[in-house]
């Protein structure tokens, strides 16, 4: 079988699938033969990669309409690095994704929350696919494999990108199972391997000290190794986003499922293992800072604590409570002293910190619905909302940790998702999506790395379909 192909696509997750299948449906409308290399390092039916295994919330209202204030934030948390341009085409398209990935058979559950302020401009909503990114990917690659003219390279590694002698990329080197290399050759390739997260190496390179003791979220992670980012900036790539960065979560320490986390830190208050509140956890919305929480944990605290709660913010809770996806039950006491037994935390000073913390509490309404102001005072760490004491038994908690879901650093795009260049031209016939192109600075708003995913795969595939045997592709 010839080694020749319209279309390379580096990676099977929300980005490369999705530009598989449109380029391959498009291709199909305009009556285009081509053909499409997926590569991807991964075993056929493992899913390898950060897709699988995420829960995949998305920042759209129940009518699929994107958060209108996201734009905002990103200016924020980014101190104005953020490619606004990238953020403004995200913002256009993701109702349109959304509406694709639903008609072909993802099912939305729209969510409104009741309990928790979101900072969403989503009318208290968001909205997640039924059996999470998992549900995704069956539906995307199911439509895949009903064409021929796609073929999935299963257990093979990109190792290089190609290119002709005024630097054009032209294929692909990869290395198979055997641990052989052999050559794929192509028009266009497109980079959609995820981050770093799997490359201790760049790791220590990038993020810094002590990354080695941070575990992943999910077991896919492990193939993302930056082989994708690696190949770009041998061929002159520029970058974008924070390299020092991260994206982290607090996880249940006894769960024996991935992606166990425990987004709980507002309606309580998180401990080191020297039980000593370490963070404000009531400085902002829920999801403007359970990101900085455990990288604080994992930093500065040996990355190890307890989140500890009562029965006031359980009773309203549970069950059915999104925001925690342990497969274990909290553990729960009568007495502060008993629950730090059971934590195996020393009973005086658990109890110290939270007799202290509920003689701090100041006594206006406690609102989880509003930033309410419910402070304490006097305290080394103070909590600026949602400080409600906590005297109500039976009491809660869960032993933390925080563990790694992806990395910020990589590729620089434009929003035809074409590669670029350290002089700001496109490098020819490289195009690059999903959480391998750098976007994130400082902190993740979170709820749009699956939409950008999929929003870039979803236009790069078509546009790339309507390239073919063009006038467009010459120019570059």
């Amino acid at each position: 079988m010839s080694s020749t192909y319209d279309l390379i696509i580096v990676g099977s997750g929300f980005a490369g699938c999705m530009t598989a299948l449109n380029f391959l449906e498009t291709a199909k409308r305009l009556n285009k033969p081509a053909r499409v290399a997926l590569i991807e390092a991964g075993k056929k039916g493992e899913r390898c990669g950060a897709s699988r295994w995420t829960g995949a919330y998305l920042r759209l209202d129940k009518n699929l309409n994107f958060d209108e204030d996201w734009m905002q934030e990103m200016i924020q948390v980014s101190n104005g690095q953020a490619d606004l341009e990238y953020c403004r085409k995200l913002a256009q398209e993701a109702k349109t994704t959304a509406e694709y990935v639903e008609d072909h058979g993802v099912n939305f559950i729209r969510h409104k929350e009741e309990n928790v302020l979101l900072e969403f401009k989503t009318d208290q909503h968001f909205v997640m696919p039924d059996g999470g990114g998992w549900a995704i990917i069956k539906a995307l690659m199911k439509h895949i494999e009903q064409y021929d003219n796609c073929d999935v390279h299963w257990e093979t590694e990109a190792r290089s990108l190609l290119s002709d002698k005024q630097g054009r990329i032209n294929g692909v080197e990869v290395r198979r199972s055997t641990g052989l290399l052999e050559r794929l050759y192509s028009q266009d390739v497109m980079l959609a391997s995820g981050g770093f997260e799997g490359n201790r190496e760049m790791l220590a390179k990038y993020v810094g000290p002590k990354t080695h003791e941070l575990q992943l979220i999910a077991p896919g992670l492990k193939y993302n190794r930056g082989q994708g980012l690696r190949m770009a900036l041998d061929m002159g790539a520029d970058v974008a986003g924070s390299f020092d960065a991260i994206h982290s979560e607090l996880v249940d320490t006894r769960a024996t499922k991935p992606d166990a986390v425990i987004w709980g830190h507002n309606y309580g208050i998180v401990m080191n293992e020297n039980c000593e509140r370490f963070y404000d956890e009531g400085k902002r919305h829920l999801f403007a800072t359970f990101e900085m929480i455990a990288l604080e944990l994992w930093r500065d605290h040996n990355n190890k604590g307890y989140f500890v709660t009562d029965s006031t913010v359980m009773n309203r809770f549970r069950p059915g409570w999104v925001y925690e996806s342990t497969d274990q039950e909290p553990v729960q006491a009568q007495s502060l002293p008993e629950l730090a037994k059971k934590l195996g935390a020393d009973p005086d000073k658990f109890e110290h910190t939270i007799t202290e913390f509920n003689a701090a509490c100041n006594d206006k309404e406690y609102d989880l619905m509003k930033l309410d102001g419910k402070a304490t005072t006097g305290l080394k760490v103070n909590k600026t909302n949602w400080a409600n004491p906590l005297d109500s038994a039976p009491y809660y908690a869960f032993p933390i940790t925080t563990q790694l879901t992806f990395t910020f650093g990589g590729i620089k795009v434009n929003t035809e998702s074409q590669v670029l260049a350290t002089n700001g031209a496109p490098i020819p016939g490289l195009w690059a999506a999903g959480e391998l192109t750098g976007l994130y600075y400082n902190e993740y708003p979170p709820a749009t790395s699956v939409l950008r995913s999929l929003t870039f795969g979803r236009l790069a595939g078509a546009a790339l379909a309507k390239r073919l045997n063009g006038s467009e592709r010459s120019s570059l």
